[in-house]
């Protein structure tokens, strides 16, 4: 039950001070395994085992901590650990030229999140070594609760690590997990697990195929550079297929496909189902439907008219996802983007902050695609070792095609994430005034929901402005922007978070909107990585600006106009924490005022825990 509390605008007074430019005190996957329950019903949708998108390194006694700048270094010469073992770095290479900061256990406490999903201890894609798959349970995607490790490498073809995969549920209720393993000579292939005992609701245990490994390196591509298999879909001709992401002359990130009839024997298919010039190796490659009308998900396995396929991909290069549009060939097993210039890895972004390794699933029992992502940490690896933990999920979200704009996906929080509202404040047609910043009274401003729309309440003619994008962040003055929140503030301002959207007028009279996020002065920190985020977002002519943010400890979800440009921060004040955590507005705008409604949830902790095996399901 929710209590409502309502403002109006004259309870806010607004400070007079422009967001000055302050001098910045920075710069600019365990591949956990998941079981989600609904009832006493595993939910895979169709064919992804929700699971295996992640691994957790267990890492359960850790060598003592090192000196920072010793030769002892937790990463030798700021070089980030995986880089050598051919996969994506798995932390942040050491600020050698940094000061360290004097980092208090409350910081470090305060830092771990209340309703996203996390290890209990130890790592998710951060200090490299024992890559295993956790395991948790939920019956709705946000109470989680930690199971024993699914799979550890114990076996000649992973001893070097469990690493990424995808499940795949069949017609007749079993389910197989396809798996890329490292192998004792560092040889990329790809194995076959299932469930040891169907019945098992948890599915506690599984069993590797004596056959492992299925598939093995094809000639003309490099042993380490072959992983992350797909989740099967159905073929016209009676045969599954799964893509698996590689690259070619170093520079050409492709996916090649794979056929099978009873998953243990395969066959490469000629040619690829897409490559890219220029985008490096593809990690975590997804491919997936998508329906161009209609509000529900689809099965991956779904053809036909009214239908277009979103093929995604990790960049190994850039440590980004991205993602395009297209049309899927079934018979030729061929992918075609609708936009060649905004192909995998040179246009849309999957997210455009701190964000890797995403993986989708399709719910079967809500009829709905759902997005996870990886977030790592951006502080340091030797700070990581001293919390005992690194890396989280986002929360998972809801993907459907933007029908209104025809070149975007939505990315939505699931509606389960709802259940976690508490209080809610309401302020409505709050006029912030060009350089202003207007503190919203909410108190304590750590774990919230906000859902937050503007209107420019004036236009000036004949404006151009010089600066593209989202410029040196929320202190680069525009005629109508930058306009938003401040988010995890504290009341002198010294340490915050913006969320803002910048339109800018351009001299052939379009306007262009941006979103941005920017984490330049999250911190006083300087051992910590910070920079601004931000991407393009399309603003209709019907429609106002709106935002919804996600605030929870260390990190900010951010969703731009119903979730066509979406951005996750990681941030690590030193001062806006615990009680300090504050909440405004701000409008930096050189030339128009801002009208903004909001309605803010102080949210409750998800109480993610070990699961209790006394516990009847």
């Amino acid at each position: 039950m929710e209590a409502t509390v309502s403002h109006g605008p004259q309870q806010n007074s607004a400070f007079r001070t422009p967001l000055l430019r302050h001098s910045s005190s920075g710069g600019a996957r365990t591949r956990r395994s998941w079981t989600s329950l609904n009832g006493l019903t595993v939910i895979f949708g169709s064919v992804v085992f929700l699971a295996l998108l992640l691994t957790l390194i267990s890492n359960q006694s850790p060598e003592p901590l090192p000196t920072p700048g010793s030769d002892t270094e937790a990463s030798p010469l700021g070089r980030p650990r995986g880089i050598a073992e051919g996969v994506s770095a798995k932390s942040n290479p050491s600020l050698l030229d940094k000061v360290w900061f004097n980092w208090t256990n409350a910081m470090f406490y305060w830092q771990r999140t209340a309703y996203h999903f996390q290890p209990q201890m130890n790592w998710m894609n951060a200090v490299w070594g024992n890559i295993t798959w956790g395991h948790a349970v939920s019956r709705d995607l946000i109470h989680w609760l930690y199971l024993p490790l699914a799979m550890v490498p114990d076996q000649w073809y992973d001893i070097n690590g469990v690493w990424t995969g995808s499940a795949t549920l069949l017609p007749d209720g079993r389910i197989v997990m396809l798996y890329t393993g490292s192998t004792n000579d560092s040889v990329q292939v790809q194995n076959l697990a299932y469930p040891a005992n169907l019945s098992d609701p948890l599915l506690l245990n599984w069993l590797k195929y004596p056959g492992n490994p299925v598939i093995v390196p094809p000639t003309g591509i490099e042993s380490d550079e072959f992983r992350d298999p797909t989740t099967a879909w159905f073929g016209p001709d009676g045969s599954w297929r799964i893509t698996v992401g590689s690259r070619f002359n170093t520079t050409i990130g492709m996916s090649l496909v794979y056929q099978t009839t009873n998953f243990r024997d395969y066959e490469l298919l000629d040619g690829v189902l897409h490559a890219v010039p220029g985008t490096g190796m593809w990690e975590c490659v997804d491919f997936y439907p998508v329906a161009i009308n209609g509000s529900a998900g689809l099965d991956t396995t779904a053809l036909g008219p009214g239908i277009k396929h979103v093929l995604k991909a990790s960049l190994d290069d850039t440590k980004v996802d991205h993602y395009a549009l297209g049309t899927y060939d079934p018979v030729l097993d061929k992918w075609t983007p609708d936009n060649p210039e905004e192909d995998v890895g040179i246009g849309l972004k999957v997210d455009y902050g701190r964000y890797y390794a995403s993986k989708t699933f399709f719910d079967q029992d809500k009829q709905r695609r759902i997005l996870f992502g990886w977030v790592n940490e951006t502080d340091t690896e030797t700070d990581d070792l001293k919390k005992g933990w690194a890396s989280l999920q986002t929360i998972p979200r809801s993907v459907l095609y933007d029908n209104k704009t025809g070149t975007h996906l939505l990315q939505w929080p699931v509606e389960e994430v709802e259940s976690l509202r508490l209080n809610a404040t309401v302020f409505k047609d709050v006029v912030v005034e060009a350089g202003a910043v207007v503190p919203l009274d909410i108190g304590t401003a750590t774990q919230l929901d906000i859902v937050a729309e503007f209107e420019i309440e004036s236009s000036v003619s004949n404006t151009t402005d010089e600066v593209g994008g989202c410029g040196d962040g929320a202190v680069d003055r525009s005629t109508y922007g930058p306009f938003g929140i401040l988010a995890i503030a504290d009341v002198s301002l010294s340490e915050l978070t913006p969320v803002y959207f910048r339109p800018l007028d351009s001299s052939d009279g379009s306007r262009k909107t941006y979103f941005c996020a920017d984490e330049t002065r999250s911190s006083k920190a300087s051992d910590v990585f910070k920079r601004v985020y931000g991407g393009r977002v399309p603003v209709l002519d019907d429609e106002n600006y709106n935002m919804r943010v996600l605030v929870d400890h260390s990190v900010v979800e951010s969703f731009a106009q119903g979730g066509r440009t979406v951005i996750t921060s990681r941030i690590y004040p030193t001062e806006a924490i615990y009680g300090a955590a504050r909440l405004f507005l701000f409008n930096n705008a050189s030339g128009v005022n801002v009208k903004a409604t909001l309605k803010i949830w102080e949210m409750n902790s998800a109480f993610i825990r070990p699961f209790s095996f006394e516990d009847t399901l």
